[in-house]
């Protein structure tokens, strides 16, 4: 196990440093001077001469890229005398849209991705899967019917129609959730406010990941069902919630969690279009502002993010498959 868990920490860490060496090569080949983004309507060319200095764009790209690498372990300071400042690590650069540095911007940021995303998870895991168990053990069934009609209306309305609809009715006609709470509070300060916050994003979500994950597990579960060693065990008089609880789901978990950790990773790069619609500040709405602010910092740093986690998840997900099936070690 330990021989197994190493090479996948070792390739995950190779995987990530070509990312990150790619990401930042395709950013630093753009067809514009990203010094000249560092500077508002009154910029010259002194001033785009100091910032290209101050920011190290006048380096070599691989020195750039060194020095991109240097500062996310060392921190990295920028500009000499008294107008020197430094970001200390794990440094992504820095804004000077924003006037902070990137780190700064991802640590508000970050945690609000990393809340709508969780809580969505867990929803859409247990309606999903619950439904799609439900699904299958009743096959051509009223109960398999409702299910086919969720399946229907989670995949067809785009998250926009479901986050709109949720926040006019729940929230201005019903008045369920107040309108003056729309936006984020930490759980920390006050969880009432911040399941508050949350409840309608989270909805919003996993509706749409919940008709999805029906759709699979009931799929899943009844082609498991048809397994030999699922009909061994009926011969043998094994209980039918025992069929379908031990054998069955052990084996359809499996798919399931690599679903469940590649659309956890998606959503952490951002869910824009939730966070747009309900004002939260999380990485999907610093991303898409920064892209319309061609803030390259940001919008390098949240790539790279991105990629990062996809590729952690990726690794999680390969040591859950080792827990769930032993023959995945070898």
């Amino acid at each position: 196990m330990l021989n197994f868990v190493s090479r996948r920490v070792f390739f995950a860490l190779v995987t990530l440093l070509v990312v990150s060496a790619v990401v930042f090569a395709i950013f630093s080949l753009l067809p514009f001077d990203p010094a000249a983004l560092t500077c508002g309507q009154h910029c010259t060319d002194q001033i785009i001469a100091a910032n290209r200095i101050k920011l190290g764009f006048d380096k070599p790209l691989y020195i750039q890229y060194f020095l991109f690498l240097g500062g996310i372990f060392l921190g990295r300071s920028y500009g000499t005398g008294s107008a020197a400042f430094t970001c200390p690590a794990p440094s992504f650069g820095y804004s000077y849209n924003e006037n902070a540095c990137v780190t700064d911007l991802l640590r508000e940021a970050l945690p609000v991705t990393v809340s709508l995303a969780l809580g969505a998870l867990i929803i859409w895991l247990i309606v999903g899967v619950s439904l799609g168990i439900i699904a299958a053990r009743f096959k051509n069934k009223w109960p398999d019917r409702v299910g086919s009609v969720f399946v229907l209306l989670g995949t067809s309305l785009p998250t926009f129609v479901t986050g709109l609809a949720l926040l006019i009715w729940v929230t201005i006609k019903w008045k369920l959730v107040p309108l003056s709470l729309i936006g984020y509070t930490p759980i920390t300060e006050n969880p009432y406010k911040f399941f508050q916050f949350f409840i309608l994003p989270w909805i919003t979500l996993a509706i749409a990941y919940a008709a999805l994950y029906t759709r699979f597990t009931r799929a899943a579960v009844l082609e498991t069902l048809g397994e030999d060693y699922i009909r061994t065990a009926r011969a043998k008089g094994v209980k039918e919630r025992t069929v379908l609880f031990k054998h069955t789901m052990r084996a359809v978990f499996a798919p399931i969690i690599t679903l469940a950790g590649l659309d956890f990773a998606g959503l952490i790069g951002g869910a824009i279009i939730t966070e747009t619609i309900f004002n939260l500040p999380g990485l999907g709405r610093l991303t898409l502002r920064s892209t319309y602010e061609f803030d390259l910092p940001i919008v390098l740093s949240t790539t790279i993010l991105a990629a990062a986690v996809v590729i952690i998840m990726n690794l999680v997900i390969d040591m859950l498959y080792a827990v769930l099936d032993p023959r995945v070690r070898i």
